[in-house]
């Protein structure tokens, strides 16, 4: 690992964010930008910011971007938020709503 980063407590369902980490899982910094600029889901804006975070993380150790690939991607459950929601009969049904922890970390590319 050169370099990481983290997102914690981002407000959408981690099944929502696999989705999309799972098209760049593997890929070059570069052509996982490009993937994630095209790709019409709400998460994508949240993994560039990680994924930009990361980028600066290993151009501070004085890696360019060319360099780098994703060698791992994970989005795990954070804690849910517990809310109640008016249902017949004078009832309260519960609402989960989920949050995500999401970590990139990446290597240098070997020739």
């Amino acid at each position: 690992m050169i370099a990481q980063a983290r997102g914690r407590f981002f407000r959408l369902s981690p099944r929502k964010v696999r989705q999309v980490i799972d098209l760049i899982r593997g890929k070059d910094v570069a052509s996982s930008l490009t993937i994630l600029t095209h790709v019409n889901k709400g998460s994508t804006e949240l993994i560039k910011k990680v994924l930009n975070s990361a980028i600066h993380n290993a151009k501070q150790k004085g890696l360019s971007e060319d360099q780098l690939f994703i060698s791992k991607i994970t989005a795990d459950q954070g804690p849910m938020w517990k809310r109640y929601r008016a249902a017949s009969f004078g009832r309260a049904t519960s609402i989960l709503r989920r949050t995500t922890h999401l970590m990139i970390q990446l290597e240098v590319i070997i020739k």
